[in-house]
């Protein structure tokens, strides 16, 4: 035996007898390629059957009214799979599996089991077959799908939520070819019969309309005990929740299928009674499967925030279904559709890095747990800069809105605030799971606001002495008497005049009585018109600084002599034209000086009231 050597020298042949080997079932691509002509087969011949029992427009008519509902239900459970989107491939294996695979296993089963229990002449072998062997057969040919699922990637396979998914989606793909079968079915016995249109409505409605989620609720059950089996760490849970899964299916599924036998009042009653509710009670597993999902996502982050890897607002954004739909709709505003697929990519890594972590806390990670986690944070890392600000924004909003500031209450100020209103808003929580220690110092997700700095007086400014209290209200004193200067001195303060009376009016000049002739005596005439009274100007009125308007006197006719008589003035209006004429020049000479106080003894006399006179 050679001795070994760090350089070893042989003498090697020219051609080397040994190559390296690798099996062929281990070739990845070589697996893929056979199971989907596998599943291709399965669908050729599932066809062929199909259309040998109901005939080509059997066969179209299923295909056209069979394929209605099935965009309905994949959404629906699509739409429970948004957390974490299972791959499309996984998803598509099991649509194609129930589709082709199961429903050709459960044709050639059932119709196998019932010609045998026919043969036997056993009572009802139809009924038993539908209500015994249809559900063994079929749930065992649909649940072989999540098995392989579970085994083969158990990566992808972390819980409730995603067994009660790949179950749907192979349900949904075993109804779709069953349906196609029993319209094509309908059609054929119903131009036999004369009642094709009738007979196919009946099974559409009875079907498609009452029961487009039969199937799919069947063998969730069986996604349920896988999905526990998946989420537990005891070994014996784990073996007896599928099988327990997998028994309730088939009890359903034989109760659905001998409801028909009982007549239409037993159908309507197990449909209402037993159908509905177990559907009612699996939407809410589901639901609560996948809030559970969610706070995994918010247990496991904060570790990778407070290292620095995500942001602080991170774990509470994708701890819920509407605030992760706000980041993706406020990334799409500000930054696009790129910002939007951004955003999307950015929280699939950083939800598959929850549950990876999840996995290890479970005692379920693999060798290259450490190389899968460098690889999540490398592309959380190279999307952190172009996400911060939705996702600061959205969690800022979010952690306010379930966090909402304490106002006071019939009055009284509530604790928190110095001055007493309102609750002051804590940080973001610091969340860790159990059992693992706390490497990372918590860092604070937000400076803590500090008191606004005090202005410094100047080194050199004056300081300002303090000046004493005024003193009480005291009696005034006199006005400073000014400096004699070239300005002259101030005059003191005149007194207010006093406010004179009005003016009285003069009284009425009496007319004189003057001899008359008789009317239409001799002599006698008409009485004169007297002359127009003058305008007597206003006069200024004592008291006043204006000029007031004298009462105009009224002049009563007067019987003339027919002879021509001196015309003298009227006392009245000789008295009157005095001051108009002396008037207007002392206005005009200098303006009236203001009218002093007078006293009661300078005062004018105030003219008596006119006497009363006879009206003539």
């Amino acid at each position: 035996m050679p001795q070994a050597e760090e350089q070893p020298e042989f003498q090697l042949p020219g051609r080397f007898r040994y190559k390296p080997r690798r099996n062929p079932l281990e070739s990845k691509a070589l697996r893929l390629t056979a199971l989907i002509v596998l599943l291709a087969l399965c669908g050729v011949a599932i066809m062929a059957m199909v259309q040998r029992q109901t005939g080509t427009s059997g066969l179209i008519v299923g295909v056209c009214l069979a394929v209605l509902p099935v965009p309905l239900v994949l959404g629906a459970f699509y739409w429970l799979d948004r957390v974490e989107p299972k791959p499309l491939r996984n998803l598509l294996f099991c649509f194609a599996w129930g589709a082709c695979a199961a429903t050709l296993v459960a044709i050639l089963a059932n119709t196998w089991a019932t010609s045998l229990l026919i043969s036997h002449q056993i009572g009802g072998g139809e009924t038993l077959g539908a209500s015994l062997v249809a559900p063994l057969v079929e749930e065992s040919a649909k649940g072989s799908a999540i098995l392989l699922l579970f085994l083969f990637r158990r990566r992808d396979f972390s819980g409730i939520v995603d067994g009660v998914v790949y179950a749907g989606f192979t349900a949904t793909g075993f109804a779709f070819t069953e349906n196609i079968l029993y319209i094509g079915r309908s059609v054929l016995d119903g131009n036999r019969d004369g009642m094709g249109i009738t007979q196919t409505v009946i099974t559409f409605v009875l079907r498609e309309v009452m029961s487009p989620f039969a199937h799919p609720l069947f063998t969730s059950m069986t996604g349920v005990g896988f999905g526990i089996a998946a989420m537990t760490r005891k070994r014996w849970l784990a073996v007896l929740a599928p099988i327990g899964g997998w028994v309730c299916a088939m009890i359903m599924h034989g109760t659905w299928n001998g409801s028909s036998v009982l007549g239409p009042l037993g159908f309507i009653g197990v449909y209402f009674l037993f159908m509905v509710p177990v559907f009612g009670l699996m939407v809410w597993l589901v639901l609560w499967s996948r809030r559970s999902e969610l706070r995994v996502v918010e247990r496991q982050l904060p570790v990778y925030a407070a290292a620095g890897w995500i942001m602080p607002q991170a774990p509470l954004v994708l701890a819920s279904m509407r605030t992760r739909r706000q980041a993706r709709e406020l990334a799409r505003f500000t930054q696009g559709r790129p910002g939007e697929k951004i955003m999307r990519e950015y929280v699939s890594f950083a939800t598959s890095l929850a549950f990876l972590r999840q996995r290890a806390e479970r005692g379920q990670a693999g060798s290259d747990f450490a190389e899968r986690e460098q690889e999540l944070l490398h592309h959380l890392w190279e999307r952190k800069e172009l996400v911060t600000d939705a996702f600061s924004r959205v969690g800022a909003q979010e952690w306010y809105r379930t966090h909402p500031v304490q106002r006071p209450v019939y009055g009284f100020p509530g604790p928190g605030y110095p001055n007493g209103y309102g609750l002051r808003p804590q940080p973001y929580p610091q969340q860790y799971p159990r059992g693992y220690p706390q490497p990372y110092p918590q860092p604070h997700p937000y400076a803590q606001p500090q008191p606004y700095p005090q202005p410094q007086p100047h080194p050199y400014a004056q300081q300002p002495q303090p000046q004493p209290y005024p003193q009480p209200y005291l009696q005034p004193q006199p006005y400073a008497q000014p400096e004699p200067g070239p300005y002259p001195q101030p005059q003191p303060y005149t007194q207010p005049p006093q406010p004179q009376p009005y003016p009285q009016p003069q009284p009425y000049p009496q007319p004189q009585a003057q001899a008359q002739a008789p009317y239409g005596a001799p002599g006698g005439h008409r009485p004169a018109q007297q002359a127009p009274t003058p305008y007597l100007p206003a006069q200024p009125a004592p008291g006043h600084g204006g000029y007031a308007h004298p009462v105009q006197p009224y002049g009563y006719p007067a019987a003339t002599p027919p002879q021509a008589a001196p015309q003298t003035p009227h006392p009245a209006q000789a008295q009157a034209q005095a001051p108009a004429q002396s008037a207007p020049a002392a206005s005009e000479a200098q303006p009236p000086a203001a009218p002093t106080a007078q006293t009661p003894a300078q005062a004018p006399a105030q003219p008596e009231a006119p006497a009363a006179r006879d009206v003539p």
